[in-house]
C-alpha cells in the first residue's frame, strides 16, 4: 500500500443525518435596494428543451423550525444571528474563496495548471497560487490570466476583486428583493438592465442582453443567434436560488429554471436546476456532500447529457484513490467539449465534492486543480463545501483572511460590501414566503 497524500479519497460514511430544518432569519441588515411586493408567479415554458424534458417539481411550503425566544442552544451562534446566517456567510465566502483560486488559471491548459503548481511546491493544490519560486520559461509558457493576476496570487491579493462569479449572486440578490420568489424571467431581464452593466455580461448572457435591447422577449433572447445556451452561465446564477430555500430543493430547481430561461436551454438550464436543488439541500444543515449531489440529480432530466455527466463524474471519484486520476479520465471523456461548457464543468463539479467528502479545501483545490472553468467551477464548490462547513470560522484562515471581509462589484450599492452583510440579506429572503 502506499502512503495516502492530501488528495486521496477520505472515507466516511455516506449517510444523510436526520429530516432538515432549517431556522428563520432574525432582522437583518437592509441597504439602499427597498423590498418591492412580488410579483405573481409566471412560469416560462421553453420550446427548444429536447423532448421528454422534465422541469422542476412545484415548488412546496418553505420548511420552518425557529429557536424559541430566550432560548440559546448549545453550540449556537451570538445573540442576533442565526445557524441558516452562518451558514450563509460561509457559502458567500467560499464562492469567493472559489473563484479567486481559480482566477489566475482560467482558460489554462490542464497541463500548465499541474507544471505551474508543481513548481511553486503547491501539488497537490493545496494553497493560493503564486509565481514565486516558478521559473521565467514556465511563466512564459504558461501565462496567468492576464486580467487576473494582479489581484489573485498569493502575494498580491487584497479583498475580492470584481468578477461575474458574485456579480450574478448580487444581481439575484436584487431580484428577490424587489420580485420575491415568485419572480418571472421577464423580472430577470429588467433587474440586468436596471443594474448588471453590459460590459459586465459574457458569452450567453452577453447575447440574451444584446436580444433583450434589440426587443426580444425570453425564451427566445436564449436562442437567437445565441451558440453560448448550454455553456455554464445559468449555473454561475444558481446559487442564491439554492441558498434561499433551505431544505426546499424543488422550489430552488424552479427559480434556477426561471433565471436560466433567460439565457440558456436543454443542458445550460439543467446544470443551473441541478446546482440550485443541490444547494439548497446543503444550505438545510442535514446534508452531506453526498446527499446534496443526489438531490440535485433528481430534479434535473434522467436521461440528459448532464444527468449522465454528472453520474460519470460521481462514480469516477468513488473508483479512485488519487484525483488525479479522476480528472484524466474526465478529460479523456468530455475534452471535446469547450472549456465553458456546462457538462464537462459540471461534471468535475461532482466529481471535485465526491472525492473529497464535502471538506471545504479539498473540494475547492480539486475543482479548481481539474481545469477547465476553474474560477467558476471553483465558485459553486466552495459555495457548497461553505454550507456544508456551516460558519464562516470553520474555512481555514488561510483562505479567508485575505478576502478582508470586502468585495469589490460594479453592480450598484453592492461596492465594497462584507459577507458578512450579504448574509444578512440573503438570510432575509430566505425567510421570506
Amino acid at each position: 500500500m502506499r502512503a495516502s497524500g492530501p488528495y486521496d479519497r477520505p472515507r466516511v460514511p455516506h449517510e444523510r443525518p436526520g429530516a432538515a430544518n432549517p431556522t428563520p432569519t432574525g432582522p437583518s441588515t437592509t441597504g439602499q435596494h427597498g423590498l418591492r411586493a412580488p410579483t405573481p408567479y409566471d412560469h416560462p415554458r421553453d420550446p427548444h428543451e429536447p423532448p421528454g424534458a422534465a422541469e422542476p417539481a412545484a415548488a412546496g411550503a418553505t420548511p420552518a423550525g425557529a429557536t424559541p425566544p430566550g432560548t440559546t442552544p448549545a453550540g449556537a451562534p451570538p445573540a442576533g444571528r442565526t445557524p441558516l446566517q452562518d451558514r450563509l456567510e460561509a457559502a458567500w465566502l467560499g464562492r469567493a474563496v472559489g473563484c479567486l483560486l481559480g482566477k489566475p488559471v482560467e482558460k489554462l491548459p490542464l497541463d500548465g495548471i499541474r507544471a505551474l503548481a508543481r513548481a511553486a511546491g503547491n501539488w497537490p493544490l493545496r494553497g493560493w497560487f503564486t509565481a514565486v519560486g516558478v521559473p521565467r520559461e514556465l511563466l512564459a509558457a504558461h501565462p496567468w490570466n492576464r486580467r487576473s493576476a494582479g489581484t489573485s496570487l498569493a502575494e498580491n491579493i487584497d479583498g475580492m476583486p470584481e468578477d461575474d462569479d458574485l456579480n450574478y449572486p448580487l444581481l439575484n440578490l436584487l431580484l428577490l428583493r424587489r420580485h420575491g420568489k415568485d419572480f418571472r424571467t421577464a423580472d430577470v431581464a429588467r433587474v440586468w438592465l436596471d443594474e448588471l452593466p453590459a460590459g459586465r455580461a459574457f458569452t450567453a448572457e452577453r447575447v440574451a442582453y444584446r436580444n433583450l435591447l434589440l426587443g426580444l422577449e425570453p425564451p427566445l433572447t436564449a436562442t437567437r443567434h445565441n451558440p453560448f445556451r448550454e455553456w455554464i452561465g445559468a449555473l454561475i446564477r444558481a446559487d442564491v436560488h439554492g441558498w434561499t430555500n433551505p431544505g426546499d430543493p424543488a422550489r430552488a430547481a424552479s427559480q434556477a429554471y426561471r433565471d436560466a430561461c433567460l439565457t440558456h436551454t436543454a443542458n445550460g438550464v439543467y446544470a443551473a436546476v441541478f446546482a440550485a436543488a443541490a444547494l439548497a439541500d446543503a444550505a438545510s444543515g442535514t446534508a452531506t456532500a453526498h446527499t446534496a449531489l443526489r438531490t440535485g440529480l433528481a430534479h434535473v432530466p434522467p436521461r440528459s447529457r448532464l444527468a449522465g455527466a454528472v453520474r460519470l463524474g460521481i462514480d469516477t471519484a468513488e473508483r479512485h484513490d488519487a484525483f488525479d486520476d479522476v480528472v484524466d479520465v474526465l478529460h479523456r471523456r468530455f475534452g471535446h467539449y469547450h472549456w465553458v461548457h456546462a457538462i464537462p464543468n459540471t461534471a468535475l463539479l461532482a466529481a471535485a465534492l465526491t472525492h473529497s467528502d464535502g471538506e471545504f479545501s479539498g473540494a475547492v483545490c480539486r475543482a479548481v486543480s481539474g481545469g477547465w472553468d476553474t474560477d467558476s467551477t471553483g465558485a459553486t464548490a466552495g459555495s457548497l463545501a461553505g454550507l456544508l462547513a456551516g460558519a464562516p470560522d470553520r474555512i481555514p484562515g488561510h483562505w479567508t483572511a485575505p478576502l478582508k471581509n470586502r468585495l469589490a462589484t460594479s453592480v450598484t450599492g453592492f461596492d465594497g460590501i462584507g459577507f458578512d452583510a450579504l448574509a444578512a440579506l440573503t438570510a432575509q429572503e430566505a425567510n421570506r414566503p
